[in-house]
């Protein structure tokens, strides 16, 4: 393996820090037989179970908040402290139809200028409407795949009108729904419990139904299992390529196994700088140790670009492109740096790291962005010049990413607006803990501004940035 490293002295923090980008690095065996994974895994379930023993944990009980919009500048919208953010409405997991409780991932669909949100939660998947008032109106439900278990692991993304659903638990598979369907239930039909059998195709070609995350390009008929289990199958938990041009009949169309278990993904045809690669379809995979970039044109021979790992990485986990028509910058968040205590993350305090990926070939780590209350980073999505995160007990945080074209160490990146899901962690020492509580996912990619945060213990709100 060659290895070539690059030091940045990097703005925002006290004295200076080296951070590494390290090409083509030796993938350590504990990420690659999944034993890091499997320790996350654990450390969650011990958290979520520690969770439904404490009085917070009130996804189970028909608790409202009153969904008259309630304002603030700088202070607390009822428990929550927040800034720049007002909340509309909320609706607890029992609200939204689910008797396990517990949430997890969300997404969103915009049909003909109105809003809906995808909920996950461990049993199933919620659908509402995000009404002109801001309330959340509960529609109806699709349940888990018949035959599989409850799984907090669940994830949800959109292609076109079908909502793509994958769980970890086995024998679920992925489960493709029309989401036109949600447009004629009557107000004497809500809510809706929809077949999974009838109602919803699968995609049953995973070796045992199980994957992490799914995938898709917003601009191809097309979606990735990305993590299936177990990593020793023939995909490697790699990425999977699944053709869904018929949706209610998905076939497997090849797969990318060569690094391994990928834990998260953005695919994006390439419009960026690098003109070997224009038109190419683009895979940006967050693979637990590094960033690597695919070139998945062809699904039945997709390729590796590039690996790169740096310095504190313990578990790449998510990251977005900022700008789909350009491609030139990315953020990433590393799940389990805070917890590791490793790099610049050893204080507590979520990183987002920024990068460089002008060459595809050879991505640059060139500045990084921490926040300024402790927690762990989970999930981020980037719209105009704004990264929506989610930090579990700091709740939502949005960034302005705008300046990292013209500045990318990360110097100009500043907290516009944010939303504390999880009080009881608000006098602790940093304002928060390093633990997986509070928000799971928050999606900020509507058009008419609405965000949707999904939370793990208590349901979804509906909130809105004010700008102020």
């Amino acid at each position: 393996m060659m290895w070539s490293l690059l030091l940045w002295t990097l703005a925002g923090t006290s004295g200076s820090f080296a951070l590494e980008t390290i090409w083509n690095p030796t993938r350590k065996a504990a990420y690659f037989n999944g034993d890091v994974h499997e320790a996350i895994m654990k450390n969650k379930t011990a958290s979520f179970y520690s969770l439904c023993q404490r009085p917070v944990f009130f996804g189970n009980q028909p608790l409202r908040v009153d969904a008259q919009r309630v304002r603030e500048f700088i202070g607390r919208t009822g428990e929550f402290k927040c800034n720049n953010i007002d909340l509309y409405s909320f609706k607890s997991h029992a609200e939204l139809g689910s008797p396990t409780g517990e949430g997890s991932s969300s997404w969103g669909w915009e049909y003909a200028g109105r809003d809906f949100a995808i909920i996950a939660q461990s049993d199933g998947a919620a659908f509402a409407e995000i009404l002109p008032s801001g309330e959340l109106d509960y529609l109806g439900r699709l349940p888990r795949t018949q035959g599989a278990a409850a799984s907090i692991w669940r994830e949800i993304r959109v292609s076109g009108n079908i909502a793509v659903i994958g769980s970890e638990a086995s024998n679920h598979h992925i489960q493709f729904f029309d989401l036109t369907k949600l447009l004629t239930i009557t107000p004497a039909q809500k809510p809706k419990t929809f077949d999974p059998t009838t109602d919803a195709s699968i995609f049953g070609g995973l070796p045992t139904g199980r994957t992490h995350n799914v995938v898709v390009n917003p601009d191809l008929p097309y979606v990735v299992s990305v993590g299936s289990a177990p990593r020793t199958s023939q995909f490697g938990a790699g990425l999977v390529f699944i053709d869904i041009r018929d949706p209610a009949n998905p076939t497997l169309m090849g797969y990318q196994a060569q690094d391994g278990y990928v834990h998260d993904a953005q695919c994006l045809l390439y419009r960026g700088p690098d003109a070997r690669f224009q038109g190419k379809d683009i895979c940006y995979g967050y693979n637990e140790d590094t960033l690597t970039i695919y070139d998945v044109t062809n699904k039945a021979n997709a390729t590796i670009i590039s690996r790169t790992s740096y310095t504190g990485a313990s578990y790449t986990h998510q990251g977005w492109v900022l700008d789909p028509n350009d491609q030139r910058f990315l953020v990433l968040d590393d799940e389990y740096d805070e917890y590791d205590m490793a790099g610049l993350a050893k204080d507590g305090f979520p990183v987002t790291y920024i990068w460089d990926i002008s060459d595809l070939t050879k991505p640059v780590l060139t500045g990084h962005y921490k926040s300024s209350v402790k927690g762990i980073d989970h999930n981020q999505y980037v719209a105009n010049g704004k990264s929506y995160q989610s930090n579990y007990g700091a709740g939502l945080r949005i960034l302005d990413v705008s300046s990292i074209p013209s500045d990318p160490t990360g110097a100009g990146v500043r907290e516009i607006g944010f939303f504390d899901i999880y009080p009881e962690d608000d006098n602790a020492t940093g304002g928060g803990i390093v633990d997986f509580v509070g928000t799971w996912s928050s999606y900020g990619l509507y058009k008419s501004g609405w965000i949707l945060i999904n939370t793990i213990e208590r349901g979804a709100y509906v909130v809105k940035y004010t700008g102020n």
